[in-house]
């Protein structure tokens, strides 16, 4: 499904572009990078403590985790974006698999649009050539992907497009691989963490549990991060750098647990929305198994997804954090 390699998407770029004619002019675009309001965990209202929380360590006996055999991936999936060596790229080659490749080079800021039906995702992207990988996450559809060139302000003109009808292998696929929000390879250090943790794992109910209370047990929580990226835009987290640095805000922790469970075949996702009390902007991750894990703080159950908030169960409550009783699902990666 390389985009210059088939004649039938040509031809079906083709009708789109009549389609969308006018939104091949210039932009006059008021484009809000979706994931970027949650740099703060919170924004205004971010604690000032001086220095992390600490995590709280858990002792006594693990709780409980039962479901189906756990058994680790031969591989660890990492998508390959193509280089077509122009301006710039669209790589739909992965699209089934639940990803989708860009390159673009640019003096000037670039975003990258993803839209399907009446849903739209607009996300900053590298503008140095290097590759960057956005998940195919409204499911099957028609999907329409844009590079698009800021001119001044919130104008932007569109430097590449195409539009592909997807149709996923699995639900789950988008959430089994890296991309921009949740990277890792297979030389990653979280990646040989969560691998060392599923030693002696029997289900995938443990397995679930042995990444989550890990990263709620050894990361802690950065009030002054969360305190100078408040109000600010473009942070992306780092899944290795949180691991090092064993601190971080609720993006990390979603990140770091995410990335984990991916690699060792767990389907996971990264989702960002608003949280009790006084709708504060907050991430957490949801995982998709066939098993059961109940806490206090946890409840995992089979076949369906199942929301773990890493960063409420290492910090507690907190005005940057939430009280953990309401959840409203705005983005997900």
């Amino acid at each position: 499904m390389v985009r210059r390699s088939m004649t039938a998407k040509r031809v079906r770029r083709c009708a789109h572009a009549v389609m969308h004619a006018a939104a091949r002019l210039v932009l006059a675009l008021a484009i809000v990078c979706l994931p970027m309001p949650l740099s703060a965990c919170g924004g205004a209202e971010a604690n000032t403590t001086a220095e992390a929380l600490p995590a709280t360590k858990k002792k006594g006996p693990k709780s409980t985790a039962s479901g189906a055999s756990f058994v680790m991936p031969s591989e660890i999936l990492v998508p390959a974006v193509a280089d077509f060596g122009g301006q710039t790229t669209i790589d739909t080659s992965g699209v089934s698999s639940g990803w989708v490749g860009v390159r673009g080079q640019s003096p000037s800021r670039l975003k990258f649009q993803v839209t399907c039906g009446e849903m739209t995702y607009n996300y900053d992207m590298p503008n140095d050539g290097s590759a960057a990988c956005y998940p195919i996450n409204m499911g099957n559809g028609s999907y329409g992907f844009r590079i698009m060139e800021n001119l001044e302000g919130s104008t932007y003109a569109e430097l590449d497009s195409t539009y592909v009808d997807v149709t996923l292998d699995s639900e789950l696929k988008p959430f089994l691989v890296p991309n921009i929000f949740c990277s890792y390879n297979a030389q990653s250090a979280c990646v040989q963490k969560a691998k060392d943790l599923m030693k002696g794992v029997k289900n995938q109910g443990e397995a679930v549990r042995e990444i989550c209370t890990y990263v709620a047990n050894n990361v802690s929580y950065d009030y002054d991060k969360a305190e100078l990226l408040a109000g600010g835009s473009g942070y992306i987290p780092n899944a290795d750098a949180t691991l090092k640095e064993k601190k971080g805000i609720c993006f990390d922790y979603a990140c770091l647990s995410a990335a984990m469970l991916r690699s060792v075949g767990l389907p996971a996702q990264v989702v960002t929305g608003y949280v009790s009390p006084d709708n504060l902007y907050h991430a957490w991750t949801m995982v998709y198994v066939d098993g059961t894990w109940q806490t206090a703080q946890f409840s995992v159950k089979p076949n369906t997804w199942s929301r773990c908030d890493v960063t409420f169960a290492s910090a507690g409550a907190g005005s940057t954090i939430g009280d953990g009783t309401t959840y409203t699902d705005r983005y997900i990666y």
